[in-house]
C-alpha cells in the first residue's frame, strides 16, 4: 500500500511546494499592508436641533434639502434667565418639540456623499455633551431614555421621502463624572451604544432623537442641561471589503478543486478513509463555506442578517479547526491502542470541551445580533447584568482559548518526546529504512511546528477580535490597531495551511523499492517510499512507533 505524500515527495518537490506556499502567505500579508485600507472607519458627526411644533412624532425632521426643519443653533436662549436674552416667539420650548437630528452621511467640501453598499455595515454610538449647571447638577449614573427613529432614502428619492427602517424608546446607562464642579463646564460622561445596522443597502439615513421627560415615569430626571449630542459612526472601509473579496474569491475554487483531487485519491485505495482523512475533508468542507464570497449578493440584496451570518460561519470553522487540531496530534501520539483509535469516541473529551465553548459563543452571539435583526436599538450592554454577562463571555472565551492552546502544545510536546524516544533504534535498521524515517520524522516535526504558529496566529486574532468589537460597547478608551494586514494574513494562513494539509497527506501512489536501488543511488536523491503497514494506518510513522524493532 502506498503512503502520504509527505513521506514520498523528494526533498526537492517539496522545497519548492513550501516555498510557493510561504511566497503565498508573504503576499497575503503584504496586500493587506499595502492595498488594503484600514478596517474600519468612525467618524463624528454633531446634532443638528430641530424644533417640531405640531405634536406629531411620525414626522421626520431632516437638516438638509427642501422643506428641512426648524433649526435651533443653541438651547442656551431658553434656560437664560434673563428675558432679554430670549426669543419671544420661542419661550416655552417643551422637551417633546426638541428632535436632535442626524441625516447622514454628512457632506464634505461642498460635495453630497452617500453610503456604499461595499461598506457592509454600521455602527451608531452616541456621545452627550451635558454642561454643569448649579440649579441642575446629575448624579454620576442616570438612566437615559431615548425615543429614536431610524429612516432612509436612496438617490432620485425627493428630499422629504424618508422611509421608515426601525424604531424604538430605549434606556441607556450614561456615567457622568466632573473632577471640578464649575458653571459653564462640561461632563466627561461615557458612550451609549445606540444601533447596529448588519447592511447599509441604501444611500442615505437619518436618525431623529427625542429624550422625552416624564414625571410620572421618572424619564430623563435629573440628567442635566444636554446642549449637544454627537454620533459616531462606526462603518466597514469599502476598499477593504474589495480586498478581501477578492481574497475569498481567490481561495475558494482552489480549496474546492483540491478537496476535489484529495477525495479521488483516498477512494482508489483498498481501505475505508481513515478518521484524520475525514477530519481533513470535514475542515475542508468547513472552510469552503467560510470562503464563500456571498458579500457579493449584499450588492444587489438587502441582506441586514449577513453579520449574524459572518459569525455563524466563522464559529463553525473555529469549531472543525480546533477540533482538527486535537484530533490530528493525538492521532500522531502513535499510543492508541483500543478500538475506538480511529475514531471520533476516543476524543469525546477533548472535542465536548470545544462544541461547549462554540455553542456558548453562538448563543451569546444570537443573544444580541439575533434579536437586532428584529430591532436594531436592541444591545446587550445596556444594563449592569448584561454588560457583566458580556464581559464574562468575552473574559471565558479568552482564557478558554489560551487554556486551548497550552493543552495543545502539550499534546505536540508528547508527541516530539514519544518519537525522541523511539529515534534511539534507527541506528539498529538498515540504511534504506532508516533514511526513509529520518526524512519523515524531519518532515513532520516541521508540520507540527507550524501547526503551533498556526494556532498561535488563530487564538490571537480570536482574542483581539473579540477585544476589538466590544471596545466601542463597554471601554471607549481602550486603544487597540487591528491593520488589515493582520486580517489577510491570518485569512491566507489558514488556507495556504489547510491546503498544505490536504495536498501532503493525500495518499501517494508511490512504491518503496527494493533496497538494492537504494544502495545504487548512491548520488541521487532518495524519494521516501511506503514500508509494508496495516491496511488502516495513513503513515508509516505510526508503525514506526509500534513496530520500531522490526529491523
Amino acid at each position: 500500500m502506498q503512503g502520504a505524500i509527505l513521506e514520498n515527495l523528494s526533498g526537492k518537490k517539496l522545497a519548492i511546494l513550501v516555498s510557493f506556499l510561504l511566497v503565498c502567505q508573504v503576499t497575503c500579508f503584504l496586500i493587506g499592508g499595502l492595498v488594503a485600507p484600514t478596517p474600519a472607519s468612525a467618524e463624528n458627526w454633531l446634532a443638528t436641533k430641530c424644533r417640531q411644533r405640531e405634536n406629531d412624532t411620525r414626522e421626520w425632521l431632516y437638516p438638509r434639502g427642501k422643506g428641512h426643519c426648524e433649526t435651533i443653533d443653541s438651547l442656551d436662549m431658553y434656560r437664560a434667565p434673563d428675558s432679554d436674552h430670549r426669543k419671544a416667539d420661542r419661550e416655552n420650548l417643551k422637551a417633546s418639540e426638541l428632535v436632535f437630528a442626524f441625516q447622514i452621511p454628512v457632506p464634505r467640501n461642498n460635495m453630497t456623499l452617500d453610503y456604499s453598499r461595499w461598506q457592509q455595515n454600521l455602527i451608531g454610538v452616541l456621545q452627550f455633551d451635558i454642561m454643569y449647571h448649579p440649579d441642575a447638577e446629575m448624579e454620576e449614573r442616570v438612566v437615559v431614555t431615548i425615543d429614536a427613529r431610524l429612516a432612509y432614502r436612496n438617490k432620485g428619492d425627493p428630499d422629504g421621502a424618508w422611509k421608515h427602517y426601525a424604531s424604538s424608546v430605549e434606556e441607556r446607562i450614561l456615567d457622568c463624572t466632573m473632577a471640578h464642579k464649575e458653571e459653564g463646564f462640561h461632563y466627561d460622561c461615557s458612550i451609549v451604544p445606540l444601533f447596529e445596522l448588519g447592511s447599509l443597502h441604501h444611500d442615505f439615513y437619518l436618525l431623529n432623537i427625542r429624550l422625552p421627560v416624564g414625571a410620572d415615569k421618572k424619564m430623563n430626571q435629573g440628567l442635566g442641561h444636554v446642549e449637544d449630542i454627537w454620533l459616531v459612526a462606526i462603518n466597514q472601509n469599502g476598499g477593504f471589503t474589495k480586498v478581501w473579496v477578492t481574497i475569498k474569491s481567490a481561495f475558494f475554487p482552489c480549496i474546492i478543486a483540491i478537496m476535489i483531487w484529495f477525495w479521488k485519491r483516498v477512494h482508489q485505495l483498498s481501505r475505508s478513509p481513515a478518521l484524520l482523512e475525514h477530519m481533513l475533508m470535514f475542515l475542508g468542507v468547513t472552510l469552503t463555506f467560510l470562503n464563500m464570497p456571498l458579500e457579493f449578493l449584499t450588492l444587489a440584496f438587502d441582506m441586514p442578517f449577513m453579520l449574524l451570518l459572518g459569525d455563524i460561519r466563522q464559529g463553525i470553522f473555529y469549531a472543525a479547526l480546533l477540533s482538527f487540531w486535537l484530533v490530528f496530534a493525538g492521532e500522531h501520539l502513535m499510543i492508541q491502542d483500543c478500538a475506538d483509535s480511529n475514531t471520533l469516541r476516543y476524543y469525546w473529551k477533548h472535542l465536548s470541551a470545544v462544541a461547549i465553548g462554540c455553542l456558548s459563543m453562538f448563543i451569546f452571539d444570537m443573544c444580541e445580533r439575533g434579536v437586532q435583526l428584529q430591532n436594531p436599538f436592541y444591545s446587550i450592554w445596556v444594563t449592569d447584568l448584561g454588560t457583566n454577562l458580556a464581559l464574562t463571555f468575552i473574559i471565558l472565551a479568552g482564557i478558554s482559548a489560551g487554556v486551548y492552546f497550552l493543552f495543545l502544545s502539550y499534546m505536540i510536546w508528547k508527541v516530539f518526546c514519544n518519537i525522541s524516544a523511539k529515534r534511539t533504534v534507527l541506528p539498529s535498521m538498515s540504511s534504506a529504512r532508516r533514511l526513509h524515517y529520518e526524512g519523515v520524522i524531519y518532515r513532520f516535526k516541521f508540520l507540527m511546528l507550524a501547526t503551533l504558529l498556526c494556532a498561535a496566529m488563530t487564538i490571537t486574532g480570536f482574542i483581539l477580535g473579540q477585544v476589538s468589537e466590544g471596545r466601542w460597547k463597554w471601554d471607549d478608551h481602550l486603544v487597540l490597531e487591528f491593520t488589515s494586514a493582520f486580517f489577510t494574513g491570518v485569512y491566507g494562513m489558514w488556507n495556504i495551511y489547510i491546503f498544505a494539509l490536504i495536498v501532503l497527506y493525500a495518499p501517494s501512489h508511490k512504491q518503496w523499492p527494493a533496497e538494492g536501488e537504494h544502495r545504487g543511488s548512491v548520488n541521487e536523491e532518495i524519494e521516501f517510499s511506503r514500508l509494508p503497514t496495516d491496511p488502516s494506518e495513513i503513515s508509516s510513522l505510526t508503525t514506526f512507533a509500534r513496530k520500531s524493532a522490526m529491523d
